[in-house]
């Protein structure tokens, strides 16, 4: 998703809005005609009582951020600030990244939330160099997370409705070999818990980023590997057929995409395998080591998934990420970032060029994220 050269140790070097090279099994991407624009609002009730976090048999929380204090937490994020790799965060983007609270900030009685939210904000203005702003807050160098955890975020991606407009909760490597002074993209691999972008409103997008030879960590273009699920609002499954470009901006009030109403994004992360889920429905299921989802356990050096009906919903399997002895990316930890976007190239980056009707600002609420242990 994210076309990018990512150094561990730059911050900068990791990206949003994600880009340009999907599987090849992904469909290209065409245009729609968009409906009429409406001019976006913050939905506020008087009534919005602090929830605690969830209790899961078999897990125990180990960190999490409801956003209920007056202020972002320092001591949680980081912001990236500026425009990241090549000056478009490596995807295409035309936004710069700021750590102001036109961008972000914590927002109190917004509709149906737990408590205050995280408000990511992008908008169309002319700032230092550039005609569009955003946010990105980051984990790293303050909490990562690894194998044996459950990772997830409640958002709600209210104004991420044309073409062009983005929204992502993921994950960068936090570790390095000891013998490196860092780890390049994608020999450290990437999780995308939740890609939402305006020109495929119905569908979130999670996927696993990966590199096929360890290359002496050097980057080629040519060295990406990646496993990604879409799931349907709608069906609460994997869709027969991939999704288009096609059907932005939903109507305010239509339930039927993540711009409608919070939805909570999660991995489970495990040993041998990722699994990923909306709302508690799992749609993924990525196995890190080859022969174990498919070919009845006997490795064949092949990438490969298929769809699977599992208590009468689609899910995709998927395998496999790790290629290569010199590091397996899944066995370490990995930080965690919430990042908006304004997508500059429809051959770059995912979710497409913004058109000349998107309605800004852009307003992306987060209720929290929420990192469990598993017992």
């Amino acid at each position: 998703m994210k076309l990018k050269i990512a150094f561990l140790a730059v911050a900068c070097m990791s990206v949003l809005l994600i880009s340009c090279k999907k599987s090849d099994s992904n469909p290209a991407l065409t245009p729609t005609t968009p409906t009429t624009p409406t001019t976006p609002t913050t939905p506020t009730t008087p009534n919005t009582p602090v929830t605690p976090p969830t209790v899961y048999a078999g897990y125990s929380l180990l960190w999490n951020d409801e956003f209920n204090g007056s202020s972002i937490d320092g001591g949680n994020w980081k912001f990236e600030e500026g425009t990241g790799v090549n000056g478009d965060f490596g995807t295409g983007q035309l936004d710069r990244a700021t750590s102001r609270s036109d961008n972000a900030t914590i927002a109190n009685g917004v509709l149906n939330s737990g408590g205050g939210c995280l408000q990511i904000t992008t908008r169309k203005e002319f700032y230092i160099d550039r005609n569009y702003t955003s946010a990105r807050l980051t984990t790293e160098g303050k909490s990562s997370f690894g194998p044996g955890t459950r990772i997830e975020a409640r958002v709600w991606a209210k104004d991420v409705r044309y073409k062009g407009q983005g929204f992502a909760f993921w994950l960068m490597p936090a570790e390095k070999p000891a013998d490196q002074p860092y780890i390049m993209w994608p020999q450290g691999g990437e999780v995308d818990i939740m890609e939402y972008v305006g020109s495929i409103p119905k569908y979130n997008l999670g996927t696993v980023h990966y590199a096929w030879e360890w290359q002496n960590n050097i980057y080629h273009d040519w060295n990406h590997g990646h496993k990604g699920a879409y799931y349907s609002f709608p069906d609460a499954q994997v869709p027969a057929v991939n999704p288009t470009f096609g059907g932005w901006p939903l109507a305010a009030d239509d339930m039927s995409g993540g711009s409608g109403t919070f939805h909570t994004y999660r991995i489970d992360w495990y040993a041998d395998r990722m699994e990923f889920a909306v709302d508690g429905q799992v749609y993924h299921i990525h196995y890190f080591n080859d022969g174990s989802a498919f070919d009845n356990g006997v490795p064949d050096g092949q990438d490969e998934d298929a769809n699977v009906t599992i208590d009468g919903k689609r899910v995709m399997k998927s395998e496999y990420s790790h290629h290569f002895a010199e590091w397996k990316p899944f066995e370490h930890k990995f930080f965690l970032l919430l990042t908006a976007g304004v997508g500059g190239n429809d051959n770059y980056t995912y979710g497409g060029a913004i058109v000349p009707e998107a309605v800004f600002p852009c307003n992306t609420y987060i209720d929290w994220v929420r990192v469990y242990q598993r017992q």
